[in-house]
């Protein structure tokens, strides 16, 4: 093909990814503002209080699905709940559980994917919330946890107000959060575009493809740099998936970046100590690794 068969040929793919995620997009960040409407921070500070280890544990992996905040948010209530004495294992299990398995990169994975290999992801990621923060618990991993003070509490949250009310507070969160992440939407499809029309993929097998050991390990640290947000990843990882990158590599490109990004791993030293984090980047490593080598079995069969 030459340069402008490949330019028409990225141009529509481009065209049809852009507007596909657009509609995805504005649907599930209105249903997201649904959820956070309903199940407001506080009311997670409240019921994890006092939780122990275990029960506590599959709570805080939950809330951590169904509150799906970026990791500028998800810190400070992470400090949140350490400070009002919720178990320093439960509180990871919510960490662990919050980018992972955000409402958005599932939905965005169900078009990549389908529904039966996202449903999978989902249960081995929260699995892993639960199981690795247990573990961190009962390893003593809290005593690496700096004394970092939370200044404030958070306003009422207008529990009482009207479903309409919250209906359009969720229709004006979906609006602000397109307009933000809309650039970032288009960076990736845009890039996706590029690989799609010119990256050989012949090329894209021989460095990434199934028959490859060393794909997924790689694609697991890779992830972590080239992550920006899941609406950047997804379609680039849509467009390598197609070009012949394994599967196995793909997940764990995106379990890599979602989950230790380098904006997370950034705020998290501020709050751990140096341990800790190293220990936080080699668990998400670690899940990354073995959920790719999952996919990458269960794709053989």
């Amino acid at each position: 093909m030459d340069a402008a068969s490949n330019l028409i040929t990225a141009g529509e793919f481009f065209v049809v990814i852009a507007g596909e995620l657009v509609l995805l997009f504005v649907g599930i960040t209105f249903l997201v503002g649904l959820l956070q409407a309903y199940i407001p921070e506080e009311r997670i500070r409240s019921v994890l209080a006092g939780r122990r280890q275990g029960a506590g544990n599959v709570l805080s992996a939950g809330f951590g699905a169904l509150t799906p905040f970026c990791s500028c948010s998800t810190i400070p209530i992470l400090l949140g709940l350490l400070d009002i004495g919720v178990p320093f294992g439960v509180c990871m299990s919510f960490l662990l559980a919050s980018p992972l398995l955000n409402p958005v990169i599932l939905a965005l994975l169900v078009a990549l994917v389908g529904i039966v290999p996202t449903a999978i992801y989902a249960a081995l990621t929260f699995t892993a919330a639960i199981v690795i923060g247990w573990l961190l618990g009962r390893l003593g991993y809290a005593r690496y946890v700096k004394d970092v003070m939370v200044e404030g509490r958070p306003e009422p949250c207008g529990c009482n107000s009207s479903h309409g009310t919250r209906i359009r507070g969720a229709f004006s969160f979906a609006v602000r959060l397109f307009q933000q992440v809309f650039p970032y939407l288009i960076l990736g499809a845009g890039i996706g575009a590029f690989i799609y029309g010119f990256i050989p993929g012949d090329l894209i097998v021989s460095l990434a493809g199934p028959d490859n050991p060393l794909a997924i390990p790689v694609a697991a640290v890779i992830g972590i740099p080239m992550y920006i947000r899941a609406e950047t990843l997804i379609p680039v990882s849509a467009v390598l998936l197609e070009k012949g990158m394994g599967i196995g590599a793909v997940m764990a490109l995106i379990i890599g970046g979602a989950g230790a990004s380098i904006p997370e791993v950034t705020l998290l030293a501020a709050i751990f100590e140096r341990r800790l984090v190293a220990a936080f980047v080699a668990v998400i490593l670690g899940v990354a690794v073995l959920a790719g080598a999952a996919f990458q079995v269960l794709a053989a069969i």
